[in-house]
């Protein structure tokens, strides 16, 4: 059984291994930027070495001509960022400021770039002989035994952030989703072309699976066009340097900004939206925000953000949009507050597609149960809702942490697939269809297992009655000797004076 985040990870977890032991005493959260920046400036270096090489040999002179590179989505590297020179200054006191003055010079060249990545690695506490031990990691591992170098960076990157969601635990929802998550929103979307949007995108998870996505489907990025913002400054960096690793053009806006107080993209109307926002926010400025537009379907109380975030989404859809996006549980059943005025609305309005129940322990950051809405505005099945219940799901890959199956991903999709074509078979404890009347008689409440019942036990073949005489003649067997052991113990007590 395959995990969803499987590719052979032997040469990310030789660059995991190796970084994470040259850390020391460096939390995570500040070593996160060391390490990244660092996969990011060998990403581009060896982009456009490759490049630059292709070039000399037509020996046409233009090697160090920019358009040669831009025109290709490379970034053009100054002579000084090149990684030989940051490998050749490795293990000199200066190797900090050789760094910071690349990563200058790359923004100088590239105004994508500009503000983007990070420029502190001449700071005192930063050791700068690990500093060059880690260089000499990135210098040292051939890569092309494990692929294109392109891939291999990009998903070294992948797995690195979700190394250190891993170490920074709580904090770590801030920047990461599970990759298994954000594959089953993207398998059951189906984002082939169009306007995606992620209005809290962390590093860019939504949209990296959404580009592989079409990949993996004879596509091409240029059938997809990217939108997104982050409130978080640190975050919305770490997503420029991944898409850029990736080959992603997007438009994230000029800067940071909070997406309730300061929507990047007010006209956007989306064909596919992908979120996973922060779980039950309070104080987010609900008083400022009381007669929004956004509000089709009734005010969000101050005390969670929950529905503020569903009605932001379903603000920015298109006439034909589908979004999925990760709620607490909480919002398919709360009352209070207004919640279940809000929600009664939404699904009347007759836009709630699938509801999903996951597993517990998929998430670094919490252990709150959590659910996948996936709305959309143009139904293949009217007056239809899907559930499924997954919580029994997902295979424990530490002692703390689930992941879900490619093979349990790939069910999903395909009940999904069925449902929208009419052909699926209910499976009890599982997946059921139900009406919008069927779900007002249950108070409009969307919990998955209110509607799937119990799983049916299967039926092993065995009569009830030859059933019945078997288990009874073993119970009889195990009172027997029950009674045996009993014995056993009172005598042994009794030889050492203790009466029972």
């Amino acid at each position: 059984m395959s995990r969803a985040n499987g590719a052979d990870l032997g040469f990310e977890q030789e660059i995991w291994k190796a970084a994470d032991v040259l850390r020391g005493n460096m939390d995570a959260s500040e070593y996160k930027h060391v390490v990244l920046g660092l996969i990011f400036l060998k990403y581009i270096s060896d982009a456009f070495e490759h490049r630059y090489q292709e070039l000399i040999d037509e020996g046409r002179g233009y090697e160090e001509d920019r358009d040669e590179y831009t025109f290709l989505n490379i970034f053009f590297v100054p002579e000084e960022a090149r990684w030989s020179r940051i490998a050749a200054s490795a293990h000199t006191p200066e190797i900090g400021v050789v760094i910071d003055n690349a990563m200058h010079s790359i923004e100088r060249e590239n105004p994508r770039l500009k503000g983007v990545l990070p420029k502190n690695f001449a700071r005192p506490e930063l050791d700068k002989r690990r500093l060059g031990d880690i260089v000499d990691i990135f210098t040292n591992i051939a890569m092309k035994e494990h692929g294109d170098t392109k891939d291999i960076l990009g998903r070294t990157y992948e797995y690195t952030l979700s190394k250190f969601a891993e170490q920074e635990g709580r904090n770590a929802g801030e920047f990461y989703t599970p990759s298994c998550v954000v594959k089953t929103l993207v398998e059951i979307l189906e984002p082939y072309g169009g306007r995606v949007y992620d209005p809290c995108f962390g590093s860019g998870g939504m949209f990296v699976q959404s580009s592989k996505f079409v990949e993996n489907h004879q596509g091409s990025l240029q059938d997809i066009s990217v939108y997104g913002q982050e409130a978080n400054p640190t975050t919305w960096k770490m997503c420029q340097m991944n898409l850029a690793i990736r080959g992603i053009e997007g438009n994230l806006g000029p800067a940071a900004a909070d997406t309730f107080f300061n929507d990047l993209h007010p006209t956007l109307k989306a064909d596919y939206i992908l979120a996973n926002p922060p779980f039950n926010m309070s104080g987010w400025g609900a008083d400022r925000l009381q007669e929004d537009k956004r509000w089709q379907f009734g005010t969000p109380p101050a005390n969670n953000a929950n529905f503020a975030w569903l009605q932001h989404i379903i603000h920015h859809l298109s006439t034909k949009g589908k979004m999925g996006v990760v709620l607490a549980n909480g919002s398919l059943s709360s009352q209070t507050s207004g919640e279940g005025e809000i929600r009664r609305k939404i699904i009347e309005a007759d836009l709630v597609d699938c509801i999903v129940a996951l597993p517990p322990q998929l998430f670094y950051s919490t252990q709150i149960p959590v659910s996948l809405w996936f709305i959309n505005k143009r139904k293949k099945q009217p007056g239809k809702t899907l559930f499924i219940d997954a919580r029994k799901m997902g295979t424990m890959v530490t002692r703390s942490l689930r992941e879900l199956t490619d093979e349990e991903i790939k069910k999903f999709a395909d009940t999904h697939k069925a449902f929208e074509a009419g052909t699926l078979e209910e499976e009890k404890g599982f997946c059921v269809i139900a009406t919008t009347e069927q779900i007002a008689e249950h108070d409009y409440i969307l919990t998955p297992g209110r509607y799937v019942g119990i799983e049916e036990e299967e039926y092993d073949g065995e009569p009830f009655e030859e059933k019945m005489t078997r288990l009874t003649s073993e119970l009889s067997t195990l009172f027997a000797e029950s009674a045996e052991l009993e014995e056993e113990i009172r005598i042994r007590l009794g030889a050492i004076g203790y009466e029972v």
